[in-house]
């Protein structure tokens, strides 16, 4: 790339600031970044706090966090007290970080916003994705049989997104959702195929007189260019494909104005950093419990309870029966030295060498943040100890059918689980010799998704573990409750896949003619 001056980005929906943290860190040459957030909308209060924190950090030369940040994450100054020592960044953040929700009453607002940040720019970016707990497999199997499915707001939340392309006619956006788009239905009809239609042709679906604007639209990661009449799963990137670790698939739409004669490349395949890669060299800490106190005395007590004897006794004939008992019983034998709940040690840089891991880690980051782990019930401990011990062995998840019967949950679809019928992974421990599961926001509700691969550890990630697999760096602080940052880490777009998407679209801007802007 030729020196530029950096195109503006606008960034709705933003969340905690995945997708713009990604394209932010694009940079021309050795130094030059190669977008500059202008706006960045999100209208919850936690992951607008962290993304506040984040824009205020890009206010500093090279993007390089000040020395007061460091001392805000070791907790030597508040963040109040963050802001006063810096206020001229704290102002540049205010105006590019806006808390705001998109809908029909703040339209006016929001273009006005947009069009005071873009001032006379004609080329920038639009990306951003609508909150999608509405289409998502989960969500909506939750949500059948409710009579106001149908009419839930957030299935159309997309149109602001389309108003927003509507009034400012960016020569290029990138929409991001989720899978479910694929199979979700409104009405009978298939909702990917209506954004679709809808995107093309943005002053049709708003019902609004023609001004001429339309767009092509185009996969990430097929060459084809996609039409009305295309598969829409052209549209889904597999994000362990390109070098994240993790099964995250997605839909990516690219829509280039027509009267643009440019189209974008494709992302390049390259292998993901293992899950133990990403997060295997995180200080060893231990789950806490949930009821009736906790030390680390009665922790080890509750682990110790698990009967190896009668394992081994109901597992008779299983294929992995001897030598998980052996297993498990070194696995639970005490440790050496006492765990933790929650480590602040910042460890020393991975072994592997691997981009993703060079994205990952700061070395001038003095203290580790959230990584603490969450407390569980007594007999989940044990669960997850002989789940963990259990894919140590046999190289997999154990499904509810491999649990001996002392260890089964108290569900009334327990049997049905047993069955394959239902929830027959309702603990799945994640592997350490690969990619992780898709890390979600039902990641703050429990962790029976999310079992840590170390039984001596006996637990589920941390909100810093769910972040590396993510991609966002060490340095990245999620502002508010637990439950919050796991909640904005789930439904973050990865800054790594982010970046190398913005690759591909500041070429597509790089190529444009002056006329076409």
């Amino acid at each position: 790339m030729t020196s530029k001056a950096a195109y503006p980005l606008v960034d709705v929906f933003a969340g905690p600031g995945g997708l713009g943290e990604g394209f932010s860190s694009l940079i021309r040459g050795t130094k030059d970044a190669c977008f500059r957030s202008v706006i960045s909308v999100e209208q919850n209060e936690f992951a607008h706090k962290t993304l506040l924190l984040r824009h205020f950090l890009k206010n500093f030369k090279g993007s390089e966090p000040p020395d007061d940040y460091y001392n805000y994450l070791k907790g030597s100054i508040s963040l109040e007290e963050l802001y006063e020592l810096h206020p001229k960044q704290k102002e540049h953040a205010e105006r590019s970080a806006i808390r705001i929700s998109l809908g029909p009453d703040n339209h006016e607002r929001v273009r006005k916003l947009i069009s005071d940040r873009l001032q006379k720019n004609k080329k920038w970016a639009l990306v951003g994705g609508p909150p999608c707990q509405a289409y998502s497999l989960v969500g909506r199997s939750r949500m059948m049989g409710d009579p106001d499915f149908e009419k839930d707001a957030r299935h159309f939340l997309y149109k602001e997104y389309l108003r927003i392309i509507f009034d400012h006619a960016p020569p290029v956006f990138v929409m991001e959702n989720v899978k479910g788009l694929l199979s979700a239905r409104v009405n009978g009809e298939l909702v990917i195929n209506r954004i679709v239609s809808d995107l093309t042709s943005p002053k049709d679906a708003l019902g609004i007189s023609s001004n001429g604007l339309g767009y092509r639209l185009f996969s990430l990661s097929e060459e084809e260019l996609p039409g009305l009449g295309a598969d829409p799963r052209m549209f889904l990137v597999r994000a362990e494909e390109f070098g994240v670790p993790q099964a995250r698939h997605r839909m990516f739409i690219v829509g280039i104005r027509n009267d643009i004669d440019v189209r974008p490349g494709q992302l390049i395949p390259h292998k993901p950093p293992t899950l133990k890669q990403t997060i295997g060299n995180l200080p060893k800490i231990r789950s806490g419990i949930s009821k009736g106190g906790d030390s680390y005395s009665k922790w080890r007590g509750e682990i110790e309870g698990l009967n190896l004897a009668l394992v081994r006794k109901e597992l008779n004939g299983h294929e992995f029966a001897s030598d998980l008992a052996e297993r498990m019983a070194i696995d639970l034998a005490k440790p050496l030295m006492a765990l933790e709940k929650s480590s602040s040690i910042y460890p020393a840089r991975p072994s592997f060498s691997h981009e993703v891991l060079d994205s990952i880690y700061d070395r001038d980051l003095p203290v580790l943040t959230s990584h603490e782990s969450r407390s569980h019930m007594p007999s989940d401990l044990r669960r997850y100890a002989f789940a963990a011990s259990f894919a140590s062995v046999s190289g997999k998840s154990p499904k509810l059918s491999d649990f001996p019967g002392n260890l089964l949950p108290a569900h009334a679809n327990v049997e049905d689980g047993r069955a394959g019928k239902m929830f027959s992974d309702r603990f799945r421990v994640q592997l350490p010799d690969q990619p992780s599961t898709t890390v979600t926001s039902h990641i703050s509700k429990d962790g029976h998704y999310y079992i840590h691969y170390d039984p001596k550890q006996c637990r589920s990630l941390t909100v810093r573990e769910a972040a590396r697999l993510q991609t966002f760096p060490d340095n990245y602080h999620f502002e508010g409750p637990r439950t919050s940052q796991y909640h904005q880490v789930g439904n973050a777009v990865p800054p790594y896949l982010a970046r190398q998407i913005a690759a591909l679209i500041a070429e597509v801007l790089d190529q444009m003619k002056d006329e076409d802007a």
